[in-house]
């Protein structure tokens, strides 16, 4: 039986899903949005997200606009994990609740 915390979680991501579908198929994208082109579109956004790290120290921090721009490739990111999710009929939130619970068996706390 899901926590309040997953069920919170799956809500939060339900309206999310909700509005970004919204946003789709208001300007006719759905069928372009094909399972493969928002997998490649996640590792797309995903290097755009690395590149705001290259040729950085690695224990420096982020702020300020460097910071904005950062957050909005994770949400790029986020985005198209949601939009992939939908598409496959995955709950990507029961995935994640899983996926935790499975390396918690894997790797135990020392």
């Amino acid at each position: 039986m899901p926590c309040k915390e997953e069920e919170a979680a799956a809500g939060e991501l339900a309206g999310l899903t909700e509005r970004l579908l919204r946003f789709r198929d208001e300007r006719e994208w759905r069928e372009a949005q094909t399972p493969k082109n928002l997998a490649m579109s996640v590792a797309i956004e995903a290097g755009e997200l690395l590149e705001r790290f290259q040729w950085r120290p690695g224990d420096a921090d982020m702020e300020g606009e460097a910071l904005a721009e950062t957050a909005a490739e994770m949400a790029d990111v986020f985005i198209y994990l949601l939009l992939l999710a939908d598409r496959l009929g995955v709950d990507l939130a029961r995935a994640a609740w899983d996926k935790i619970e499975i390396n918690e068996g894997r790797w135990p706390p020392n």
